[in-house]
């Protein structure tokens, strides 16, 4: 790791010495290292989540921590412990910080040295789950800020446009895809759950975790890597190809991914969004409604969490996300609730003019879209030749110029959708009047309803989306419109939940 400049944009504080490592750093190195060895997990989480964050916030919230070459004479030179402490570190300085165009290649460097113990090597620690899911979460963010950041050529110095030209594999795609598919393979994680699914293996029961005295990194890395994959062909827009990187993991059941609250927000939110765009309505919204539940149910409990401003964020992003599901797919019985509720306060009147499906509703499926969606990249390098332009937008604008193109197709059947929750049986001729168009084009509509209501799920069968269904026969369109289920176990279960509640804030009332 390069000592820092006293200049360099990453610091910013004169003072900042790279090679002077205070006390309670040392205490803090030593402790860690001697848990780690120990494979003390417990000790490990509450030094990684708690003292790291507490250590920052006092003595490094506008400066690096010292560099891991000034730590390791602590650490008894050991190898593997010092390439996670520059993998804390490099995150710490694109947390707090701003890391030069140098430190984004030299963190490409340290991964590819850290995976390459992992897959190569005989790693012989348990490390926490929360820690595993980061670094996997923090490859694939830093991977997609250097996309963003070398897309950005306007303002860029030569001595930047050089160092693009002479690191040009760093953050290779081919190379990130390569490392998290590796991870995959070599950890043997869908083996391991298919074992699961016959009764042979207890991965989920443990936590990911090893209790006869191996490892989980391996393994736990693994398992994440399918959810790095899954977002990675997401900033790509190859929905597809993501949803089938998931496909080990079974979303309706609790598993590993559920433990850690940023793994269990990234899994849903990245698989609603690629259900969203591959017209897979129905799913997107059941997903969403569970995460955005249990979101309800349980941030209070995450306040003190560094990844609360995430959570929040990611929680406002799905409900845009959700909105837009619902103007396109009125499924209202498959949202909660208490989630409905929550959505009609955030974007009642939004919904309403999506439903219009005008201009105006344009700009707003637009406003929404681009507030939920992923930061889009692309992946290939810039061609660095005068004049030199931005083109980090560009995979944005495709992706939104995709979505606009699929909601104004749609914009006819809006009106179709109303008529036909009147009747039960209608003429072609009728319908056609009502629609003030001719009864050709009013066939074609009907197609283009059922073509656009169904799609392709995970296992290749085609399923509908539409609570409405409907078939000509002859000359005469019969409707037959999906009855709701009545759960009336949820409705019970809501109002004991209720009671429960009443009940225990009567008994810490005091009475004289």
């Amino acid at each position: 790791m390069a000592a820092y400049d006293a200049d360099s944009s990453a610091g910013g504080d004169l003072a900042y010495d790279p090679n002077f490592v205070p006390d309670s750093v040392k205490t803090f190195v030593v402790h860690l290292y001697r848990q780690i060895r120990e494979k003390n997990v417990y000790e490990i989480h509450q030094m990684y989540e708690g003292s790291f964050n507490r250590l920052t916030d006092r003595m490094f919230r506008e400066s690096p921590w010292p560099t891991a070459e000034a730590v390791e004479p602590y650490v008894d030179g050991d190898h593997v412990f010092c390439l996670l402490y520059r993998e804390m570190w490099f995150r710490h300085v694109y947390a707090r910080l701003t890391p030069t165009p140098k430190q984004r290649v030299e963190s490409w460097d340290n991964y590819c040295n850290l995976f390459g113990v992992v897959l190569h090597g005989v790693v012989n620690m348990q490390l926490p789950n929360q820690w595993l899911w980061d670094m996997v979460d923090e490859f694939v963010y830093q991977f997609q800020s250097y996309c963003q950041y070398r897309a950005k050529l306007k303002n860029k110095t030569e001595e930047e446009l050089q160092l693009l030209r002479n690191f040009d594999q760093a953050w290779n795609v081919y190379g990130v895809l390569n490392y998290l598919q590796a991870l995959v393979e070599k950890s043997n994680i869908i083996q391991i759950l298919e074992r699961e699914k016959e009764g042979l293996e207890q991965f989920t029961v443990d936590n990911g975790y090893d209790y006869q005295g191996g490892s989980n990194v391996l393994k736990m890395l693994g398992y994440y890597s399918m959810i790095g994959l899954l977002r990675v062909h997401c900033l790509l827009g190859d929905y597809r190809t993501g949803l089938k990187c998931m496909a080990p993991i079974d979303l309706s059941q609790q598993g590993v991914y559920t433990n850690v609250i940023g793994s269990h927000i990234s899994t849903i939110y990245h698989y609603g969004f690629a259900n969203l765009m591959l017209r897979r309505y129905g799913d997107a919204i059941r997903e969403f409604n569970k995460m955005l539940l249990y979101i309800l149910k349980y941030k209070q409990y995450h306040q003190k969490s560094p990844q609360y401003d995430q959570i929040l964020k990611k929680n406002e992003q799905m409900y845009a996300l959700l909105a837009v599901c619902l103007s396109l797919c009125p499924q209202q019985k498959l949202v909660d609730e208490n989630v409905s509720t929550q959505l009609k306060e955030k974007y009642n009147d939004k919904m309403t003019k999506m439903q219009r499906y005008d201009d105006e509703a344009s700009t707003v499926y637009d406003e929404l879209f681009s507030y939920g969606c992923p930061k889009f990249i692309t992946p290939s390098a810039p061609v660095l030749d005068e004049p030199l332009t931005n083109y980090n937008q560009e995979a944005y604008r495709l992706q939104l110029k995709m979505f606009l193109f699929e909601v104004k197709q749609q914009q006819l059947l809006a009106g179709i959708r109303s008529f036909l929750k009147i009747y039960s049986t209608i003429t072609v001729t009728k319908l056609a009047q009502f629609m003030d168009v001719d009864e050709a084009t009013l066939r074609t509509i009907l197609m283009t309803y059922k073509h656009k209501m169904h799609s392709t799920d995970n296992d290749g069968k085609i399923v509908s989306n539409a609570d409405i269904d409907f078939y000509v026969d002859d000359d005469t369109v019969h409707v037959v419109e999906a009855k709701p289920t009545k759960r009336f176990g949820d409705y019970f279960l809501r109002q004991i939940l209720k009671f429960e509640e009443m009940i225990s804030e009567l008994e810490k009332v005091q009475l004289d």
